[in-house]
């Protein structure tokens, strides 16, 4: 069986580069040590082992199916929701008083990422746990008591319904209504779209967090409200929410997305979540967690190609090395063994290990500033978060899409086949950009919003982490020209940055975000970057105090490795980007004379 993900690397993040037990000095984690975490990465491994990995192509063959109104999925998806339900591993993030474990993020995002690599077509509980604590956060505690334990148990089932026809990335445009009643419910009536898990048979109820407007809501953002509209009302009869459509997707089919219709009958309804008009506003205050949870999917895709990829290319004799062509009675050597197909999985390597670590820095500062009493502290991680949010979502998508191609392509035409998971990998993967915020939508929000707020301050403190890095590394000699590299890089992005700032400044917003996205992966690059010199920085250090060999010493040189492949195959592209960024042609903007496609 093909590796998913590697455990060994995953204690090296969690433990000697983020030295995640230190946060159990914190009060609010104070509860857990490395033993609590350790029992819950094998629970959550020992779940995918069993009832996700081996089921992976099936649920893709085996897709949702509407019929007669009612959607009946993979027979396993029941059997995952009692097993993560009683295991309580569907709200580990939660407080103990919401009925959850209390675990750091960077704990409960990893517990993601294992599952999404086993199974990604299983995202059933990433769905339920975000439902449930927007109801935990800003519910009142009648609607916690009532929905909570059971979505937690696995019993109930939560859905994110913002999407409609004409409102996707515009969410201002949404009309679905809500009517106040008497007895304080409100009429809900309109169309939900994509709604991922939003009907099926392994559960007892779907509840959904569905935005809606109050009848005489302002126009706009500022008109959205947030509620709860179960499939099924407490009593058990049909809340008059129907299963219209089901979408044949090209990936991630073992998870059914639906159309979804309220009110028909005009007997839909559905309870306020929090305030009138705040809906959005508690939706995105729950936008972090759920874009590191995308960044996740993303990165565990690519895991389970560069696991498999590996695998094949250890094991797939073909041609001799090149400078022995003609030597054909010698034999054929592992595939592995060439310089291009060496070259894929360093790539691989380098993406998945690098957003990991990306994204676990990110969780690391979602876990200071929610558990930090200093107030200097919880501000200088909430900025940091804030800024490196997109990146985490972005990145380890986009590239994780490159990731997954590259080890498609290590197989050759096999890859191309249904007899390797490589394709199905490569179509599952595909989404991870688009939802939660397309690539596009998180470039203008890191360049729009987060390296402007503040005056540059979480831009200050991220860039003041970097150079810390920058210094440890300095203090090593074969590490010392990366360092330098590094350096290098951060002051081009700065300079880029200052470029592009004046445009913000005169008003032109469109000018100002025209290459955003480019902007994006210039920032990624440089921000992974410093993630590998990071790791790298540990790796040199353990060899030197500790003197490993064997299997531990390849590992670490491993690390050293593939920071050089890094810096030497993925920086140097910063360099065009940089030029592109700084030129002064417009060439995507409308003009008078408009450019025929």
């Amino acid at each position: 069986m093909a590796q998913y993900y590697s455990r060994r690397n995953l204690n090296f993040l969690l433990y000697e580069v983020f030295n995640a037990t230190e946060l159990t000095h914190y009060p609010y984690y104070n509860a857990h040590d490395r033993e609590t975490f350790d029992m819950t990465i094998d629970a959550v491994t020992q779940i995918g082992d069993t009832i996700m990995f081996p089921h992976f192509r099936d649920l893709d063959r085996n897709q949702p199916e509407l019929k007669n109104g009612k959607v009946t999925v993979h027979p396993k998806v029941g059997e995952y929701l009692k097993a993560m339900g009683d295991a309580g591993l569907i709200g580990t993030g939660f407080s103990f008083e919401d009925g959850g474990q209390q675990l750091p993020e960077i704990v409960n995002s990893i517990l993601g990422f294992i599952l999404m690599a086993a199974n990604n077509g299983m995202m059933y509980t990433g769905l339920t746990s975000g439902a449930a604590r927007l109801i935990a956060s800003f519910a009142s505690e009648e609607l916690k008591q009532t929905y909570v334990e059971k979505m937690l148990g696995g019993k109930w089932q939560g859905t994110m319904a913002l999407t409609e026809p004409q409102a996707g990335s515009s969410l201002s445009d949404i009309t679905t209504s809500a009517t106040p009643q008497a007895d304080g419910s409100y009429r809900i009536k309109g169309q939900k779209v994509f709604i991922s898990a939003g009907d099926h048979d392994q559960c007892e109820n779907i509840i959904h967090l569905m935005l809606a407007r109050i009848d005489g809501a302002p126009k706009g953002t500022k008109g959205i409200s947030l509620f709860i509209v179960p499939k099924y009302r407490l009593d058990g009869t049909e809340n008059d929410v129907t299963s219209t459509g089901i979408y044949h997707k090209l990936g991630q089919r073992g998870v059914p997305a639906m159309h979804l219709t309220m009110g028909d009958r005009d007997d839909c309804h559905g309870w306020l979540v929090g305030e009138p008009h705040r809906g959005l506003n508690y939706m995105f205050q729950m936008m972090n967690e759920a874009r590191i949870g995308v960044g996740m999917t993303g990165v565990a895709i690519a895991s389970a190609a560069y696991g498999a990829s590996l695998q094949y290319a250890k094991e797939r004799p073909q041609s001799r090395r090149l400078n022995e062509k003609s030597a054909l009675d010698s034999p054929q050597i592992p595939i592995i063994q060439h310089p291009d197909v060496k070259r894929m999985l360093l790539l691989q390597k380098a993406i998945v290990e690098g957003s990991l670590s990306l994204l676990m820095e990110t969780a690391r500062c979602a876990d200071i500033a929610h558990a930090s009493e200093d107030p200097e502290e919880k501000e200088k991680y909430h900025l940091m978060l804030e800024l490196l949010t997109p990146v985490a979502k972005t990145y380890p998508t986009e590239m994780g899409l490159v990731a997954v191609s590259n080890g498609l392509q290590v197989l050759g035409g096999y890859g191309f086949t249904e007899d390797f998971p490589l394709e199905q990998l490569y179509r599952d993967i595909r989404i991870t950009p688009i939802y939660e915020g397309t690539t596009g939508i998180q470039s203008q929000d890191l360049l729009g919003r987060k390296m402007t707020m503040k005056g540059g301050k979480p831009a200050q403190y991220l860039f003041g982490e970097v150079a810390k890095t920058i210094a440890e590394a300095e203090t090593h000699e074969n590490l010392k020209p990366y360092a330098q590299k590094l350096k290098a890089e951060l002051a081009r992005l700065q300079e880029v940055t200052m470029a592009l700032m004046p445009y913000a400044m005169q008003g032109d917003i469109e000018r100002f975000l025209m290459d955003a996205t480019l902007y994006m992966e210039m920032f990624g690059i440089s921000t992974v970057a410093w993630q590998w010199l990071k790791q790298a920085v540990v790796a040199q250090r353990t060899i030197v105090t500790q003197n490993p060999d064997g299997e531990e010493l390849a590992f670490y040189e491993g690390k050293i490795h593939t920071m050089k492949f890094f810096f030497h195959y993925e920086v140097p592209k910063t360099l065009g980007l940089a030029v592109r960024l700084k030129d002064n042609e417009v060439l995507t903007i409308a003009t008078e004379k408009e450019v025929i496609l």
